[in-house]
């Protein structure tokens, strides 16, 4: 599983070795039972129990602003800082000819179709930076900017990092994306 090395799988396989039968059934079961029940937003294709997420029928988030992600992680890390208002699109991967993804395999067609038929007035890219992230944000502002105004979010350094250990891109995107001192 993605995020658990060698012995943290190994832990939590023993760990589930000496647990009773009936709670290792009860968690085999949760899983089986989520794996059927989720699926994607219709509109956002956020991970969703229901055919539209709660965030798509929330009728408080500013709906004339959409924020483009790779994937349901990022939605919810977006969602712990309690900053962003408006709805999201997620994307289910990024542009990657080397893995065999393209365009036509993300929901990119649905993302334009949403702009155009909707009173989308920003859509602000959140996508990692990485050759793929960056292959991904620039086709989608090309293909957006006819219909309304696109923006990336800015990348930095993190709360308690040294200049020092940052990357030669890091710090030159901390340099961009600076602003007016409150």
């Amino acid at each position: 599983m993605p995020g658990v090395g060698p012995k943290s799988a190994q832990r939590l396989a023993l760990h589930i070795l000496k647990r009773p039968q009936p709670e290792v059934q009860a968690l085999a079961q949760a899983l089986l039972e989520a794996k059927s029940q989720v699926g994607h937003c219709s509109i956002c294709f956020h991970l969703s129990a229901e055919p539209i997420c709660d965030i798509c029928n929330a009728t408080s988030r500013d709906q004339r602003v959409l924020c483009v992600v790779a994937d349901s992680r990022d939605v919810i890390a977006i969602e712990k800082t309690r900053e962003y208002k408006g709805k999201y699109h997620v994307l289910g991967g990024l542009i990657s000819p080397m893995d065999g993804i393209g365009p036509e395999q993300l929901s990119i067609s649905a993302l334009v179709h949403r702009v155009t038929k909707e009173a989308i007035e920003e859509v602000i890219m959140a996508i990692s930076p990485s050759i793929e992230g960056d292959t991904t944000t620039l086709y989608i502002g090309q293909l957006l900017k006819p219909f309304t105004r696109v923006t990336r979010i800015a990348f930095g350094l993190p709360m308690g990092g040294d200049l020092e250990y940052a990357d030669e891109i890091t710090l030159a995107r901390a340099l961009e994306g600076r602003r007016e001192l409150e």
